[in-house]
């Protein structure tokens, strides 16, 4: 007894020697004040313009998920791509559907589509939690797709190689997501829903389809599917704003007038230790400029805050394809995994394999640059 409270205690110890470490140097440069107003502000900010955004997607794509379920989409989806999605995601075909609608919106549609009997029926338990990032790897991608191209018309080719980079990235966090979860917890080979569930939920649907009008069919679905997706929108507040908030806090830097407690303002302690081994970013991803560290930096928390950046390249005149590109990829597979990851594995009630979704995830992102950057490389040569 006397053994595990010294142990307690220590680590308590540790822990406070670890936060005052961290926030006394953050507020070494920012100033107390300064840094409280700002965490405070950041996280209300990300409250009103990020999460009250994103549960305005779940909505709507749980809603349409939900219409698409209902009259036989989904099953067609399965059906029709499930000799592609197999080999190359070891997932159902039906998991397609998420990554389509990810890329037209954001990370957690894919999890509104998850909460869907029908739609994860398909799955075993591994497979699904692994959409956390194969659909991550996809989201908000026809945003950055678009804005890559609006910087210049010679950045088309860049912004495309950035796409295929991207699938590439997906594939290896899928995949890495799925072998991690089952090396740690093998009972997860089992099917999200035995046959019985599965039969039962299809009799309840056709009962359901045989004493509802089609009017009503379709009012009860968007209904239904909205639902859970403010249930969603809920449930990836912690996430979103605890762990954004600490990772604006530590990549971005002080505005021109210096620190005064603003939205957004921090100590840029990880573009500094990237900077310590930049010759590992240049011969990886090709970077010239040594500023475009701050891209993946940043998306890391959010790739919305990433494309604000660069514009400010483009502005300076050092944007080029090659960085399009590896960015357009990076930026697609990582989406700001770091601040959503958590909440929709949260959401799915798989906590305890966060860590290794980032894990896989953080490798994904890397292989997306990579391969980008070497493909861009051979394109240019044709």
């Amino acid at each position: 007894m006397a053994k595990h409270v010294n142990h307690k205690i220590k680590e308590a110890v540790i822990f406070l020697a670890v936060i005052v470490v961290i926030f006394g140097l953050l507020a070494s440069r920012m100033g107390m004040a300064n840094m409280m107003n700002t965490i405070m502000r950041t996280a209300h900010d990300l409250l009103l313009n990020t999460v009250f955004y994103l549960m305005g997607i779940t909505v709507l794509t749980g809603a349409l998920s939900k219409l698409l379920a209902e009259f036989g989409v989904v099953n067609l989806l399965e059906r029709l791509l499930r000799p592609l999605m197999k080999p190359l995601y070891n997932l159902p075909g039906v998991a397609a559907l998420g990554g389509v609608m990810t890329f037209l919106s954001d990370n957690p549609a894919i999890i509104a589509l998850s909460k869907d009997k029908n739609f994860s029926s398909y799955f075993k338990k591994y497979q699904l939690v692994s959409l956390t990032n194969f659909g991550t790897a996809f989201g908000m991608g026809f945003v950055v797709i678009i804005s890559m191209i609006g910087y210049g018309q010679n950045f088309l080719s860049g912004a495309l190689v950035g796409l295929a980079g991207a699938l590439v990235g997906s594939i290896v966090s899928t995949r890495l997501m799925q072998r991690f979860t089952l090396k740690a917890y093998p009972e997860m080979k089992e099917p999200v829903m035995n046959q019985t569930e599965i039969e039962e939920e299809e009799l309840f649907e056709e009962e359901k389809e045989q004493k509802q009008s089609l009017f009503l069919r379709t009012l009860n679905a968007m209904l239904d599917g909205g639902k859970t997706g403010v249930e969603l929108g809920i449930a990836i507040i912690p996430g979103v704003l605890i762990i954004t908030t600490l990772v604006l806090l530590i990549t971005n830097s002080a505005p021109a007038t210096g620190y005064d407690g603003g939205v957004g303002q921090g100590v840029p302690i990880l573009p500094w230790l990237a900077d310590k081994i930049h010759w590992v970013f240049e011969w990886l991803f090709g970077f010239n400029h040594m500023e475009f560290i701050a891209f993946p930096m940043t998306a890391l928390g959010s790739v919305g805050a990433a494309l604000g950046l660069v514009s400010s390249f483009a502005k300076e005149g050092i944007l080029d394809g090659n960085a399009v590109a590896v960015c357009t990829a990076i930026g697609m597979c990582w989406s700001g995994y770091l601040s959503t990851h958590a909440a929709m594995l949260d959401s799915l009630g798989y906590r305890k394999l966060i860590s290794k979704a980032i894990l896989a995830h953080t490798f994904g992102g890397l292989a997306a640059g990579i391969f980008a950057h070497f493909l861009y490389m051979l394109v240019s040569l044709i």
